[in-house]
């Protein structure tokens, strides 16, 4: 099969090579998954630069999920041919291949209401937002919430949860593309980080109060701004890292302020509380069928883009999601 590998560690479009593989083989508790779609995630650039907290051994191939097809079950794993499922491969053989692996225990139901390409970015980005929403910050109905990136693949997923959860909805992006996006989204507000003044602008839009939670993937200038326009007993989300600076928060200020600083590891829930992340999938699936909630696809992309796929969104230049989906090598 084709699949992608990186060899050393660098930046995704100079180490990520497409080769020959030998094809997979499911181990017990395993299947055997053709690869429908695989979300390209930010941390598969992190992955491959060596900056993320797990550094498989070289070469992998990066694709942390996937929408798969169920093909053959391994010994004591228990799945129907033809079954269409959300997975996580393990890495090192991750998901931008024609073919992967995963734990039968840790596959779930595709929902119906998606195609594979949405399916693909439902699970790990709207889980985060699900949890970081819901179970750390316990968002409230009439609430405001503050979202940074709001056009980008973690963002607007927050975007729909939150509006799903009745609440006003302020988003942050860079630029007019993105502030056309987000406004689609359903946001209540949108800011463009290049022109407005993030703080003032929220001040103004609350009557002076401020965002009762904040949801930032971004970090760096963008956690700062936060800090200065965060509500009384507001909760300030932290998801991740994507402007390449990590905050030292100042504690003294959290104090004077009464706001909380939330961190949110999802996939410590896969290990922690998995019954958790299972009736997570459930309300997200519902939420999918009402039509609440849908992936915003920014592009599909066949298994020979994978690569720039990956460094489109290690460079902050994607709207939504980019899915590799590998039968669209078919169609060229």
């Amino acid at each position: 099969m084709k699949a992608w590998r990186v060899h050393a560690n660098g930046e995704p479009r100079e180490v990520m090579r497409l080769e020959e593989v030998p094809d997979p083989q499911p181990g017990p508790g395993q299947l055997l998954l053709r690869v429908r779609a695989a979300n390209v995630n930010f941390p598969d650039a992190l992955l491959c630069r060596g900056h993320y907290q797990v550094r498989p051994p070289l070469p992998f191939t990066p694709g942390v999920e996937i929408c798969g097809e169920v093909l053959a079950a391994g010994e004591g794993a228990d799945a129907e041919p033809g079954t269409r499922v959300l997975a996580q491969p393990p890495l090192p053989a991750g998901g931008f291949a024609e073919l992967a692996v995963a734990d039968a225990a840790t596959v779930r139901p595709a929902p119906e209401a998606l195609d594979d390409a949405e399916a693909a970015a439902l699970h790990i980005g709207y889980q985060t937002g699900w949890f970081g929403l819901h179970r750390r910050a316990r968002l409230q109905a009439g609430e405001t919430l503050l979202v940074h990136a709001a056009a980008g693949g973690v963002g607007s997923a927050a975007v729909q949860l939150g509006k799903a959860a009745g609440a006003r909805v302020i988003g942050v992006v860079g630029g007019a593309d993105k502030a056309r996006t987000a406004r689609e989204l359903g946001c209540d507000l949108v800011l463009d980080r290049h022109t407005d003044d993030i703080v003032a602008a929220v001040k103004d839009a609350t009557g002076g109060r401020g965002a009762d939670v904040v949801y930032d993937p971004v970090g760096g200038d963008a956690y700062t701004k936060s800090t200065k326009c965060i509500a009384f007993e507001g909760r300030i989300l932290v998801v991740g890292f994507a402007g390449g600076t990590i905050p030292s928060p100042a504690l003294n200020h959290a104090l004077v302020k009464n706001y909380a600083i939330l961190g949110l590891h999802w996939g410590l829930y896969n290990t922690k509380d998995p019954a958790a992340v299972d009736a997570c999938h459930k309300e997200l699936t519902e939420l999918a069928a009402q039509g609440a909630v849908k992936p915003l696809i920014g592009d599909r992309v066949p298994l020979a883009d994978a690569a720039d796929a990956v460094q489109r969104v290690a460079d902050g230049t994607s709207v939504g999601r980019l899915v590799v989906v590998p039968t669209t090598e078919e169609a060229r």
